[in-house]
């Protein structure tokens, strides 16, 4: 039944019975992670406009913009951005309707699309890219990505008329492009900018498809439509403003809560479906994965103290494990496990030999042994001078890490017990984890988590040198290398794509070869819709749910 006028409804959702699946096979794994459809075909009939799309959603961020991919998943319902990435990872107009690159690569130039509005009334001009870009900058933004993103390249920006923006860099960074298209990189109105962080963390104002009426804390954020709504990028279905009337984006973090809001009909469409409900959905919906690039979730080993500064217990850890059976136990075959800890496997350039550490208890144990971790204690510990092999491995739970994630790393621990380690699992708060808890070396032994990124460039973000005089705090194994940093630049500088991708080969078997993060699983976006809303699809940036092509039919 086609509902144009649907509000929020408060109920007890019926409970969702679960079926453990017999066989992998059985659990409809997914072939590809393109974003493909992969379930039941639209259902035929007439498209129209209107409606209320209630989408089902899983985390709430702190602020409605920042520098988490839950802001950026919001952001592509209000924001625009200066470019979009197609469906082979080709930057293509957006604000930006075309661009010129200097022969040195270092300058930028781009020319933005005339008569755009921000939904506040403010004009779009090159003066207002420059706010954005200039704030973004700012080491107090709460949108610390953009930061890490572009600061160590950014040299200067100027507005060259008003509709042409410069931007010059301190050297070539060919990842720019496809950088600018993530939701953290929207452009918001300044005026509203100038209200002040505080307000803006709640009723941010763009440009995009949708604008914010509404946030009910811990429940939801409705959207409603733009009705002067005049540039979406290239790649979008059709051009104009959106067709349905409003989305009412809930934040349903219980796994079955949300896929019982899909079953029952109060969401039309829903985020991350569970492993174990993957094979009814593909039968009952339409579904589309896509598997995130970016680095996957990975367990990060601080080399700063013992015990993680020997390679040797690194590697050992790594070989502990029969990590790719346990995600593929956890999440019934549906997402895929990724070996390598420093990209993920659909991130251009990814070198699947990179950490590829079998599961080898007899390497592992020989390697502590080597190491000088020869004695064990009455529970079957290793020991050195006195000292058991603790790791405290510090994971964000149920804001990144939900059951299945923290069921494989129950599943490492007690492998790694075998061999001698004692890792102890300290579930973190999304506040601690994001709040600078565990920003010092001292407080943690090895460090959980992802980060979606369309380039292989973030190698640069998370092993750049962690320096007194150049700090970067998203160096989680505080591992300081000139020789893995330099890789890096280079490729993130060559002109020349192959020579680029044999850089980005080298660092991420030289962080492989040195153990420095173990790989676990890939960060993917999986949506399951009502086959009687069409168009919903995931952009390629970081697989965030598009909206604003999506039409009901009747």
């Amino acid at each position: 039944m086609l509902r144009l006028s649907r509000r929020w409804r408060t109920r007890i959702l019926p409970a969702v019975g679960l079926a453990v699946c017999v066989m992998l096979a059985a659990c409809g794994r997914p072939e590809t992670g393109d974003g493909s459809s992969k379930g039941v075909a639209a259902s035929p009939g007439e498209l129209v406009s209107g409606g209320v799309i209630e989408y089902g959603h899983e985390q709430e961020p702190p602020c409605v913009h920042g520098g988490w991919v839950q802001n950026a998943y919001l952001a592509r319902q209000y924001l625009d951005n200066l470019v979009s990435l197609d469906d082979s990872g080709k930057p293509v107009p957006w604000l930006a309707t075309s661009w010129d690159i200097s022969p040195d690569r270092r300058s930028y130039t781009f020319h933005l699309k005339p008569g755009v509005k921000f939904t506040d009334g403010t004009e779009l001009d090159a003066a207002a890219v420059k706010t954005n870009i200039n704030g973004y900058l700012d080491p107090d933004s709460p949108n610390g990505t953009v930061v890490s993103y572009i600061g160590q390249y950014f040299e200067s920006d100027e507005v060259v008329d008003k509709l042409t923006y410069r931007l010059h860099l301190k050297a070539p960074y060919t990842p720019l492009l496809t950088v600018l298209s993530q939701g953290y990189f929207g452009i918001q109105s300044p005026t509203a900018l100038a209200r002040g962080p505080k307000i803006n963390c709640a009723q941010p104002v763009g440009s995009g498809p949708f604008k914010i009426a509404q946030w009910d804390r811990n429940r939801s954020i409705t959207f409603v439509r733009n009705d002067q709504y005049n540039s979406a990028p290239a790649n979008a279905k059709h051009q104009g403003p959106a067709y349905v009337d409003k989305v009412i984006w809930k934040f349903l973090k219980d796994p079955v809560l949300r896929y019982g809001s899909l079953t029952s009909g109060s969401s039309d469409v829903i985020y991350n479906v569970p492993a174990l409900n993957w094979a009814e959905a593909t039968r009952k919906f339409q579904t589309e994965q896509y598997i995130t690039p970016g680095r996957p979730n990975a367990i990060t080993l601080n080399v700063a103290h013992a015990p993680f500064d020997d390679v040797r217990v690194r590697q050992a850890l790594a070989y502990s494990a029969d990590r790719k059976k346990s995600v593929e136990t956890a999440y019934l075959g549906v997402v895929p496990y990724n070996a390598n800890g420093a990209l993920s496997q659909s991130t251009p350039d990814y070198d699947p030999k990179a950490g590829d550490y079998e599961h080898d208890p007899a390497k592992a144990n020989a390697l502590l042994d080597s190491a000088g971790w020869t004695q064990r204690d009455g529970d079957g510990i290793r020991e050195k001078d006195g000292k058991r092999l603790t790791a405290r491995v510090v994971y964000p739970a149920d804001s990144i890490i939900g059951a299945e994630g923290a069921g494989i790393l129950q599943d490492v621990a007690a492998q790694a017990r075998e061999v001698g380690f004692d890792l102890q699992l300290v579930p973190a708060t999304q506040s601690a984890y994001f709040g600078g808890n565990y920003a010092k070396a001292d407080t943690y032994d090895a460090y959980v988590g992802y980060w979606t990124s369309p380039t292989p460039g973030l190698l640069y973000i998370n092993w750049r040198q962690r320096l007194s005089d150049n700090p970067n705090p998203y160096n989680t194994a505080f591992y300081n290398d000139p020789h893995l940093q330099g890789l890096i630049e280079q490729a993130n500088s060559s002109a020349d794509p192959a020579q680029a991708a044999s850089l980005y080969s080298d660092a991420q078997r030289l962080i492989g070869d040195n153990a420095l993060s173990i790989g676990l699983y890939t960060q993917t976006t999986s949506l399951a819709s009502n086959p009687k809303l069409h168009d919903v699809w995931i952009e390629k940036s970081q697989g965030e749910p598009v909206f604003a092509d999506a039409r009901f039919v009747r």
